[in-house]
C-alpha cells in the first residue's frame, strides 16, 4: 500500500498512449500522461463541440459519441482497471447504474450512513431497499440483486472490507458496486478487490477545481459497460464536452493534489486530537481510527477528508466566521479547504458534525488558521 501522501503502486491495464512502460508507471506519471500525444499535437486536445458528425466515420451523433469523452474514459478506465462510461454528474452515474441493473421487485442493499441522495434515489425505485451501516454488521445477501457500498462513507468515513463483502455477495449471486468518490481512483481500486462496478462523482477530487460536474461508472464486464453506455445514449444523460475536457485537465494534477491534501489532513488530525472543542474526530489514515485497520489493507492512500464534531450549529458558525482559509461549501476534494455541516442537508448526524476537506494550502498556514478559528 502507498503512503498516505505518496504515489503508491501502479495498476495494470491500457492507459494513455498505451506504451510498454504504462503498466509499471507510478500514479503521477499515469495521470500526467493520460492522453496519447502525437508529434505536433497539443498535450491535451481541446473539446470536440459537435451535435451531428459527417457520416462515414465512427461517430454519428453527439448524444452517442464524442472523442473528448473517449479520452477521459480511457484515462479513468485505466486507473480503475475497467471500462469507463462518463456521466454529467455522480448522481447521474448512480442513477444509470441502478436503473440498468435493477428490475422491479429486486433487492438492493445501500449504506445507511452513505451519501443521502443515494438513499433518496433508491427509495423512488420499485425495488426492496435494505439499509446497512458501512461498518456492518451485514446480513445474508441471499436474494439480493445489487450491493452498493461506499467506502470510506460520506460523511462518516467508516470503511468496509470490500474483498470480503464481494466474496459473500458473489456467493449469493449478487453484484457489488462501490462508490469510490471519497477514495478516488488513486486511493482505492475496488475492481481489483472483487467489486463488479465502480461509481464516482468526478466533481470532487478528479476534476479538483470546483468548477465541473461530472461522474463515471467503470466495470471490468464489457457487456455491462455496453448496457450502461446504451442507457446513457437512450436516456440522454450525457456529459458536456467542455466539462469533460476540464476534468481531464484536472486529472493531470490529481497525484500532486492528493499528496498535499493527505499531508494537510494528517497535520490537522494531529493538531485536533485532544482539542477541547473537538469530538468525534475521524480520518482513516490515523492509526487509532476505528477504520484504519481495514483501510490500511485496501486503500493505497487515505485522502484529505476528515470528520469532526463541534458543540452545536452555533459553534460551527463561529468557527467558519473566524477562519480565513476554511470556506463553507457542500462539496469536497478541491484546491480550497472547505467545511460542510452535514446535518443541514438531512444526514442523521450531530448538529455540529463537520466534513472537513483539506485543500492544497501550505500545511503550516492551514493548521494555524484552523486552531485560531477554534479559539
Amino acid at each position: 500500500m502507498g503512503t498516505p501522501g505518496g504515489a503508491g503502486e501502479s495498476g495494470a491495464g491500457e492507459f494513455g498512449a498505451g506504451e510498454s512502460g504504462a503498466a509499471g508507471w507510478g500514479d503521477g506519471t499515469r495521470v500526467v500522461h493520460s492522453a496519447a500525444v502525437a508529434p505536433g499535437e497539443p498535450f491535451l486536445a481541446g473539446p470536440v463541440l459537435a451535435a451531428p458528425y459527417r457520416l462515414g466515420g465512427d461517430d454519428t451523433y453527439g448524444r452517442a459519441h464524442n472523442p473528448t469523452w473517449r479520452a477521459l474514459e480511457a484515462a479513468l478506465g485505466g486507473l480503475d482497471g475497467g471500462e469507463c462510461v462518463l456521466f454529467p454528474s455522480g448522481m447521474a452515474a448512480i442513477s444509470a447504474l441502478l436503473r440498468t441493473v435493477l428490475a422491479p421487485g429486486d433487492v438492493l442493499v445501500v449504506p445507511s450512513d452513505g451519501y443521502y441522495l443515494t438513499r433518496t434515489l433508491a427509495a423512488e425505485l420499485r425495488v426492496e431497499v435494505r439499509e446497512v451501516p458501512t461498518a456492518g454488521p451485514y446480513p445474508s445477501f441471499e436474494g439480493v440483486r445489487l450491493v452498493l457500498l461506499e467506502s470510506p462513507s460520506n460523511p462518516g468515513l467508516d470503511v468496509c472490507d470490500i474483498a470480503a463483502l464481494a466474496e459473500a455477495a458473489h456467493a449469493c449471486g449478487a453484484l457489488v458496486a462501490v462508490d469510490n468518490t471519497t477514495a478516488t481512483p488513486l486511493g482505492q481500486r475496488p475492481l481489483e478487490l472483487g467489486a463488479d462496478v465502480v461509481v464516482a462523482s468526478d466533481t470532487k477530487a478528479v476534476a479538483g477545481h470546483s468548477d465541473v460536474l461530472l461522474g463515471h461508472v467503470s466495470t471490468a464486464d464489457p457487456a455491462l459497460a455496453e448496457r450502461i453506455r446504451a442507457a446513457r445514449t437512450t436516456g440522454g444523460a450525457i456529459p458536456g464536452p467542455f466539462e469533460t475536457w476540464l476534468a481531464h485537465r484536472g486529472l493531470g494534477t490529481l497525484d500532486l493534489r492528493l499528496e498535499r491534501q493527505a499531508a494537510n489532513a494528517a497535520a490537522l488530525h494531529a493538531a485536533l486530537s485532544g482539542h477541547p472543542a473537538v469530538t468525534g474526530l475521524r480520518w482513516p489514515g490515523a492509526v487509532g481510527d476505528p477504520a484504519h485497520e481495514v483501510a490500511a489493507r485496501q486503500m493505497r492512500r487515505f485522502g484529505g477528508v476528515l470528520v469532526l464534531v463541534l458543540a452545536d450549529e452555533a459553534a460551527v458558525a463561529r468557527f467558519l466566521e473566524r477562519s480565513e482559509l476554511v470556506a463553507a461549501s457542500t462539496s469536497f476534494g478541491g484546491l480550497h479547504t472547505t467545511a460542510d455541516r452535514r446535518a443541514q442537508w438531512g444526514d442523521p448526524v450531530p448538529e455540529g458534525l463537520i466534513r472537513l476537506s483539506a485543500g492544497c494550502e501550505s500545511t503550516e498556514d492551514l493548521v494555524a488558521d484552523v486552531l485560531n478559528a477554534l479559539g
